[in-house]
């Protein structure tokens, strides 16, 4: 039950902190008092989109806090509305999404807002009413579940089929470039490499000849430098005992010979190392050219690129072959939870097609309890031609408020007046079975009157006796009923309307009745009635 409402600058209401019991709880109020205000306020609990307009001074965030006491648990909803009508939703005080306030809310509170009954002609409402008094809310659920997991498996599957057929479209050529970069045996730097070897053997003559000229100047006038030295360390090297500092040039002369003799060793193995050869060069010139040619046809700058673009196609062929796998793995998914679906759809059938009478007999008498008493009341469920949210079912309410007709859909043959009274007995039959603890009727009352208002209430007041009923009404007969009644009504401070509500009892209640019964000047008899209404 909603033990407690707080709304903070919401349109004309500045402050309002208000506690409320359980049974039934009237509101009523002139037209423009704030009763819509009220319910407006309420339904941002419910996740109702949020509109800065609602936010009354732009300088304060607008709040609105519900304290709901659900079978021994405190729950408290909050939505906050800023000025430039951003919004944010709590749970317990904890941040929450509008999906999982919406989800919490409509397991406590249910609101029936004005011209609500249009959904008796929805064929998804009306499949929900039945489903609740079957009970097979949950089967539904274990439905809709496999039902939503065929789906998603079905557009997989048929995002792996177009891969599939759009592999096999590119595959041939795909293997043929694949097996061309293959062929080519590519390797990472083996283009630099070869075209450092394509100027060497383009120039290995002059190399060579250059090599070998360097080596003769080691040897000028056939006198060996390196001998040379050899022999000039040996003469100093006797005389460094009487010249110690030769000790060091002696050091230096032998390095120096062994650096000599070494670079002469190099030139002399690389210069036999130059191969001058046409028919390599010509090898080299070709493999340079395929390079070229592979990296032109891909749009690449380097063999590095070729190397990535050969183990991507290697990937793609692997995941084309893949794909065949995966595609029969879904396809058996499919058919297993298909036999699954069609199983569930079965007993979900079956639980309604169990069900339908009852519920018409039951919906039945307690229309023709409001006045309507040769009113008959007929469902239809037959076999859908396709699996659908709801299940393979298809269903109609049919109605006739005078016995002497054949029923026909109910949206085509009841008056708003008779869809009111049918709304309010499907809501009383629905609270019943969902626990719902807390249900709000926002003038459910539209298109009766009289004594048809007087049983309407009497419904409503026996909803109260096991639950939290808040009734939002225009007629005498219903504010009547019920301990609890509140007053909506609007102040002026310094030309600004405010909206504000509080508890009526005895004769102010008395005179409120009246209000309703007259209008704006109480006469007598209608304080009479009032009183009358009020004592039964």
């Amino acid at each position: 039950m909603l033990k407690r409402l707080t709304i903070q600058n919401y349109a004309l209401i500045e402050n309002l902190d208000i506690e409320f019991p359980n049974g039934l709880i009237i509101i009523t109020g002139e037209t423009g008092a704030g009763k819509s205000i009220l319910m407006g306020a309420l339904s941002l609990l419910l996740g109702a989109k949020a509109d800065a307009m609602v936010v009354k001074d732009s300088n304060r965030n607008c709040v609105v806090e519900g304290e709901f006491d659900n079978n021994g648990e405190e729950i408290i909803l909050r939505r906050v509305i800023s000025a430039n009508g951003r919004s944010r939703s709590f749970i317990n005080d904890e941040p929450a999404t509008m999906a999982a306030l919406a989800d919490v809310s409509s397991k406590i509170i249910d609101i029936h807002a004005q011209h609500q009954h249009l959904l008796l002609a929805n064929q998804s409402y009306q499949m929900n009413v039945l489903d609740y008094f079957a009970n097979s809310v949950e089967t539904l659920k274990e439905y809709q579940t496999l039902y939503t997991e065929l789906a998603g498996l079905k557009s997989e599957l048929a995002k792996v089929q177009e891969q599939i057929q759009q592999g096999e479209r590119d595959r041939d050529y795909k293997e043929f470039q694949l097996d061309q970069l293959l062929e080519a045996k590519l390797k990472e730097g083996e283009l630099e490499e070869l075209e450092a070897l394509q100027k060497q053997l383009a120039n290995a003559e002059q190399i060579k000849s250059s090599i070998y000229q360097s080596i003769e100047l080691f040897r000028p006038m056939g006198c060996s430098i390196v001998q040379n030295l050899k022999e000039a360390t040996n003469i100093l090297q006797k005389c460094s005992t009487f010249v110690p500092k030769l000790d060091e040039i002696v050091s230096r002369l032998e390095t120096c010979r062994i650096e000599c003799k070494d670079i002469e060793g190099e030139l002399e193995d690389i210069g036999e190392d130059i191969v001058c050869s046409p028919e390599q060069l010509e090898i080299v010139d070709n493999r340079i050219a395929l390079l070229y040619s592979l990296m032109r046809k891909h749009s690449v700058q380097t063999v590095e690129e070729l190397i990535a673009i050969r183990e991507e196609l290697d990937l793609q062929l692997q995941d084309a072959t893949l794909s065949y796998s995966k595609r029969d793995e879904l396809s058996s998914r499919i058919e297993a939870v298909t036999k699954q679906r069609n199983l569930v759809a079965q007993q979900l059938t079956h639980k309604r097609e169990k069900a339908v009478k009852g519920l018409q007999q039951v919906l039945e008498q307690k229309v023709r309890e409001l006045q309507m008493p040769y009113a008959v009341f007929e469902i239809s469920l037959s076999p859908s031609n396709d699996y659908k949210m709801q299940g393979k079912d298809d269903i109609e309410f049919l109605f006739s408020a005078n016995g002497d007709k054949k029923p026909i859909p109910l949206q085509k043959v009841a008056s708003g007046g008779e869809l009111s009274r049918i709304m309010l007995c499907i809501k009383a039959l629905m609270a019943e079975y969902t626990g719902m603890p807390t249900m709000i009727f926002d003038e459910i009352d539209t298109g009766v009157s009289g004594s048809i208002a007087d049983k309407m209430g009497t419904l409503i007041g026996k909803m109260g006796e096991s639950m939290q009923i808040f009734a939002i009404t225009h007629l005498p007969q219903i504010a009547s009923k019920g301990k609890t009644h509140l007053l909506v009504y609007k102040e002026f401070e310094n030309n600004i309307a405010k909206s504000r509500i509080r508890e009526i009892t005895g004769e102010e209640r008395v005179t409120e009745i009246a209000r309703m019964l007259s209008g704006s000047e109480l006469s007598q008899a209608a304080i009479a009635n009032a009183k009358e209404l009020l004592g039964n």
